[in-house]
């Protein structure tokens, strides 16, 4: 995890220090030499100070992104749909479902409102919501294993919920994927941290990548055997494809399943900002600052595996969203918790949407998995992240 101290810490820190040592003495008349605190800054712990947009503005910027960039891509397809006609038929299909009389005329044909509203919206739903909610876990992996290489792909996590998630479809158990996906996940995670705690009980950084990569691999292996030993005729295409991540099936519930785990379980992960702070520092740290270690970290990481679980049940194993996206909100909001998850989310949400929308529109008619592009995307910042880690 990158970044510098945030205040409380800090304050901690510097309390001690000034008990044992005190600061230096200056001689009078001469300058005190600005010291690496003082030239890196403390604004808001984030690295060099300077002027920050504020929190709610960011916000409100990167909302009203999100929104633009939803109804541009419910207009992209082959019906030609502008976002005039798009924004009366939303007010026709509003007004009609409050039971307001007097409603404006759905300027849509049948066929068009059906293309808007039964397929491109679930879609964008889905994907929106997917991709806040990877933001949203990658960051929490990030901190509490002080990694910044770790992310549900990376760690084993989406593949574990893969193996769940294939197990139902093969056996026609469709009901139970999101179950069966959350206990792979689950599964996945307690085999990943196994391997890399090591005899005192803590968790190596280094370890745990090299653990998630062993155990993602293993589940790439067993969804490889029960797709080749099961699939027969189009379900090896279709399960591959879903495999890669797609949206294109999505469905109203798919995007209700989406919508409610990334609202609800990145809300619970969101207030837990200032645990997350404390885990940046290392476990000593934390437990100095009244965090119960242990207990703290298998609660987050056991929301964060439910929330990839979710969210892999309806779009597959979409790898690097996680890991790309903390780190560029980073730039803009520095690494505390409570700034970063919100802006990641709303981020991780736009950053998959249009990734989606090129998915399905660059080669039209054919449509690519949308993994491909995240992967594409995502390889290169990982390895700007192991040379900067090299360097360093």
């Amino acid at each position: 995890m990158t970044g510098t101290t945030p205040p409380d810490v800090t304050s901690a820190r510097s309390g001690q220090a000034g008990r044992h040592a005190g600061p230096p003495e200056v001689p009078p008349g001469r300058p005190r030499r600005r010291g690496r605190a003082d030239r890196a800054g403390t604004d808001d712990g984030a690295g060099p100070s300077r002027r920050r947009i504020p929190l709610p503005v960011l916000l409100l910027v990167l909302l009203a992104l999100l929104l633009l960039t939803a109804a541009w891509a419910l207009t992209l397809g082959q019906a030609d749909i502008s976002v005039a006609r798009l924004g009366a038929s939303a007010a026709h299909h509003l007004c009609a479902g409050v039971g307001l009389g007097g409603c404006p005329a759905d300027p849509l044909t049948r066929v068009q409102d059906a293309i808007v509203w039964q397929g491109r919206a679930p879609r964008v739903v889905a994907a929106a919501a997917t991709g806040a909610g990877l933001a949203v876990a990658g960051a929490v992996m990030q901190a509490l294993t002080r990694n910044p290489l770790a992310d549900p792909y990376l760690l084993g996590v989406s593949s574990g919920a893969s193996v769940g998630a294939v197990l139902v479809l093969v056996l026609g158990l469709t009901a139970a994927l999101p179950v069966a996906a959350f206990v792979g996940a689950l599964a996945a995670l307690v085999i990943t941290l196994a391997l890399a705690t090591g005899r005192g009980g803590g968790l190596s950084p280094g370890r745990t990548v090299l653990a998630g990569v062993a155990v993602a691999q293993a589940a790439s292996a067993v969804v490889s055997f029960v797709i080749v030993w099961s699939a027969t005729g189009d379900s090896y295409r279709e399960v591959l494809s879903w495999l890669m991540g797609s949206f294109g099936g999505a469905t109203w519930p798919d995007a209700l399943v989406a919508a409610g785990a990334a609202v609800v379980v990145g809300a619970v992960l969101a207030a837990q900002g200032r645990t997350l702070d404390a885990f940046t520092f290392g476990d000593v740290s934390a437990a100095s600052l009244g965090v119960a270690v242990t207990r703290a970290r298998w609660a987050l990481l056991t929301a964060a595996a439910l929330l990839t679980g979710l969210l892999v049940s309806v779009a597959g194993s979409i790898g690097f969203v996680g890991l790309v996206m903390p780190h560029a909100v980073r730039f803009l909001v520095g690494p505390r918790h409570h700034r970063l998850l919100p802006v990641a989310a709303l981020a991780g949400a736009t950053f998959l949407l249009l990734a989606d929308t090129a998915a399905r529109s660059l080669f039209e008619p054919r449509e690519l998995p949308v993994g491909i592009l995240t992967a594409a995307i995502g390889a290169p910042v990982f390895a700007v992240l192991l040379r900067r880690r090299a360097a360093s």
